[in-house]
């Protein structure tokens, strides 16, 4: 079985719940995973070979969970080559509608820039914001969004489809990698 990190941070419990109510039960039917909190993260944690999925959410103006706004300049420094990361992201696309997930975008930006890739884009159909740092391009984020203010009622399919979708993006990457190296 393929092994995942997952690195939190969760200030009301909302990415805490969605992690222990949806997450959980679809992840582990793919993927051995522990689940760490940002706030007490070890160094260390990011030399995984493991799948590493990023949960948070978004804040105010397109502010950072705080336990990861506190982190952001270690964040900053960690090199991420040759690592596979997913990132899934809270936020409120009426309320705040033009800073949508846009914590989901501030890190893959810095992960991508670290030499990490990402995987498990998501559409950005089905959604009502005005802009977010979180789109790749006009029709895809770069990870899994979900609005517990709004849609709560679509995030359950939403991870379970998600959750499908990095198992078989990460399959892929493994295959690919141990074909390269037997090469």
């Amino acid at each position: 079985m393929m092994k995942a990190t997952i690195i939190y941070g969760s200030d009301t419990g909302a990415t805490e719940y969605v992690i222990e109510n949806y997450l959980r039960d679809h992840l582990s039917i793919y993927f051995e995973f522990d689940c760490i909190e940002i706030n007490s993260i070890e160094p260390d944690i990011w030399k995984t070979d493991n799948l590493i999925i990023i949960g948070l959410s978004t804040w105010y103006d397109g502010v950072l969970q705080s336990d990861w706004d506190d982190y952001f300049d270690e964040f900053k420094e960690i090199d991420f080559t040759g690592k596979t990361v997913a990132i899934f992201g809270l936020g409120d696309q009426v309320g705040y509608g033009e800073y949508f997930v846009d914590g989901i975008g501030i890190l893959a930006k810095e992960i991508l820039k670290n030499g990490g890739e990402i995987i498990g884009h998501w559409p950005s159909e089905g959604y009502e914001f005005e802009t977010s740092k979180a789109s790749l391009d006009e029709n895809t984020f770069y990870g899994l969004a979900l609005d517990e203010d709004n849609q709560d009622e679509l995030s359950y399919d939403r991870v379970k489809e998600w959750s499908e979708q990095i198992h078989k993006e990460y399959q892929v990457k493994l295959s690919s990698t141990s074909q390269t190296s037997i090469a």
